[in-house]
């Protein structure tokens, strides 16, 4: 492209303890365009904004900015600030007590008095020429979540910003609230600043960018024109796998007979963080959900689980009508969910793994009708053994273990309440292949045994070997549904693209 490089990042290196963020990755953005910035969870995609935006330092690499001499030394936030580079994350970082005018001048007005006129008036004044539908004077917190997310853009806009960073935007925005927010970025666009758009929102990506760089596992795939590039090779890229690359992989086999009755049924099933969707699992089927990270599959099962509030939908069990409106609700109704995000939603790090193995088991038994401490010893004993974790003893905390004994614990706090229906969302991410090898033949073994088992993971192989059933979601939507000669590599992604070629 022809347009002028406002921001030039070339062989950025990024070490933690143990692991390689980014590995020699390059990044150009240039003046007027958007450019998406891709990839799957733990490619590095926010770790090169940390660096950029000063919150992480570099370990090698250089950072030039168009109008400053030089390589520039980024340190902190107000290093990225001085150098022109404002970011607006997902989570809106403003003070919604505030007015609108005070959230963007908070911090930015000179001495003890504050010129509220003026300040109004600028506001005002901002507001209209990027036509966002706010007054000066309102409330921040009566405004709409996309307005806010305009407004955090037009305070970033009046520091006269070269580089503005949309971390996420749209991620808790309707349909019309996008389409909003995409007209400032177009009028952004127009005025000169390079936006660097962060999402994994497929359709937002080709609906309103101009080029894509793709980042995987801390390297960089590559830098491409929007034009040039169809979603199901960006699906590739991202993904790492070529539609020819196709491996016979054994197939989980879908029920047949007496067992297709089926055990969980959701029609219109919502929360406040999912779509409606209708969905069914039969008695000893695996099934999944599949897609880009941010495509809604998690937030379709913690749906089903109802870890997030159920606004509406009907549920049936064995063909009863039931109500879940809580975890509780789903564990009596013999539910059980190993949850995307172990650390934060899963481990009680500071117990012991045999509390955290009976964990699930008290709760619904009550704490007032506590296990004894011999049943929780056989208990933990048991499911020690047959899970093969790794740990001195009973009373080792959690957190002393590795990433993949922690979950095998979580498994265990499971299987303990001898779930008849266990969701498992990402049971093989950050563990060795070892025990996702492990993990996958147990998952086959108890759909042998007659328990349903809906199975997500980003790694496209470890579903087709799991799975007899695929529901493909995009963009927080049911897009497909695989089954048979259906369920390759190729078939997943063309339908999580879009099929396109």
């Amino acid at each position: 492209m022809e347009s002028e490089i406002v921001l030039t990042m070339r062989g950025i290196c990024k070490y933690f303890p143990g692991v390689c963020a980014l590995e020699d990755v390059d990044f150009t953005l240039r003046k007027g365009t958007i450019h998406a910035l891709m990839g799957e969870n733990g490619a590095g995609k926010s770790t090169l904004i940390k660096v950029l935006t000063g919150v992480y330092p570099m370990d090698q690499g250089e950072i030039r900015i168009d109008g400053i001499e030089g390589v520039v030394s980024i340190r902190s936030p107000q290093d990225a600030q001085n150098c022109g580079i404002s970011t607006v994350y997902q989570e809106i970082t403003l003070c919604p007590n505030l007015t609108v005018a005070e959230n963007m001048f908070i911090g930015r007005t000179e001495g003890r008095r504050v010129d509220w006129k003026t300040m109004d008036r600028r506001a005002g004044e901002l507001l209209d020429s990027l036509g966002i539908p706010a007054r000066p004077r309102q409330q921040l917190g009566s405004c709409s979540l996309a307005v806010q997310q305009m407004v955090a853009i037009a305070r970033a806009v009046d520091t006269d910003c070269k580089v503005l960073i949309l971390d996420e935007p749209t991620s808790s925005l309707d349909d019309k609230e996008v389409e909003m927010l995409f007209r400032l970025m177009r009028d952004l666009k127009a005025r000169g600043v390079g936006i660097v758009f962060v999402t994994h929102f497929l359709e937002q990506v080709y609906a309103v960018s101009d080029q894509i760089t793709v980042l995987r596992n801390g390297k960089l795939v590559g830098e491409f024109d929007v034009k040039d590039l169809p979603q199901v090779q960006l699906v590739e890229k991202m993904i790492g796998k070529d539609l020819e690359d196709l491996s016979n992989i054994k197939k989980h086999t879908a029920p047949t007979g007496q067992n297709v009755q089926p055990l969980y049924e959701a029609e219109g099933l919502s929360s406040t963080e999912s779509r409606p969707f209708d969905f069914h699992i039969a008695k000893g089927e695996v099934n999944g959900f599949t897609g880009l990270l941010g495509s809604g599959r998690s937030e379709s099962v913690r749906a089903i689980f109802g870890a997030d509030r159920v606004t509406g939908g009907k549920v049936k069990i064995n063909g009863k009508d039931v109500h879940i409106a809580s975890p509780h609700d789903a564990m009596k109704q013999g539910i059980g969910y190993l949850p995307e995000d172990r650390k934060r939603d899963g481990i009680i790090a500071d117990l012991s793994v045999r509390e955290n193995i009976n964990l699930a088991l008290q709760v619904m038994q009550g704490f007032f009708h506590p296990l004894s401490k011999a049943q929780m010893r056989q208990f933990a004993d048991e499911y020690i053994a047959a899970l093969q974790i790794k740990t001195a003893s009973q009373d080792t905390p959690i957190k002393a273990l590795s990433g993949g004994n922690q979950q095998k614990v979580i498994l265990a706090r499971w299987l303990l309440t001898h779930p008849q229906y266990l969701i498992l969302d990402e049971p093989t991410r950050g563990i060795d292949v070892g025990t996702k090898t492990e993990i996958q033949k147990l998952v086959l073994k108890l759909s042998e045994e007659g328990m349903s088992v809906t199975f997500i993971s980003s790694e496209i192989e470890e579903m087709l070997r799991t799975c007899s059933r695929l529901i493909v979601m995009r963009d927080r939507k049911i897009v497909g549904e695989l089954t048979g000669d259906e369920l390759t590599q190729a078939h997943v992604m063309k339908t999580i693209a879009g099929g396109e070629g």
